[in-house]
């Protein structure tokens, strides 16, 4: 098996916008119960079982059984992989500076549409009360 196909279940898992829910979720409260996880959803605890155990086979989630209870940790690693396979130190750094300036700019042109300037319209920061948007 290469090194890819360990890489496609991730990628399959990550396609999903309720286990990507599920991963941040696990991720701000490591530790959480599958009960405190699932009760974040309209939908059954056994369709969150289904996505968690996706998460779980491809290593994005981890649980540790206590007595009746699974604890779960968000388990960084196989996203960190994919990284290092398309990154280098010089474009991850380049990366980074991009995105601080695109968060800038839409965080200004917010802004100047709620001062009734002309700004483009409909922009938000996807991370509201994260240091993104901050130009070094």
């Amino acid at each position: 098996m290469t090194v890819m196909d360990d890489m496609a279940p991730v990628f399959d898992a990550l396609g999903n916008p309720t286990r990507r829910r599920i991963l941040d979720l696990v991720k701000a409260k490591p530790g959480c119960t599958v009960g405190a996880l699932a009760a974040h959803f309209d939908t059954s605890r056994i369709a969150v079982m289904h996505h968690l155990r996706q998460l779980e086979e491809c290593s994005l989630v981890l649980s540790r059984k206590e007595g009746r209870t699974r604890r779960l940790y968000h388990n960084p690693v196989p996203i960190q992989l994919i990284h290092d396979r398309w990154t280098t130190e010089y474009s991850e750094f380049w990366a980074s500076k991009m995105a601080d300036v695109k968060f800038a700019v839409e965080q200004s042109a917010s802004r100047r549409s709620k001062h009734g300037r002309q700004g483009k319209a409909g922009v938000k920061n996807p991370h509201p009360g994260s240091d993104r948007g901050r130009v070094a």
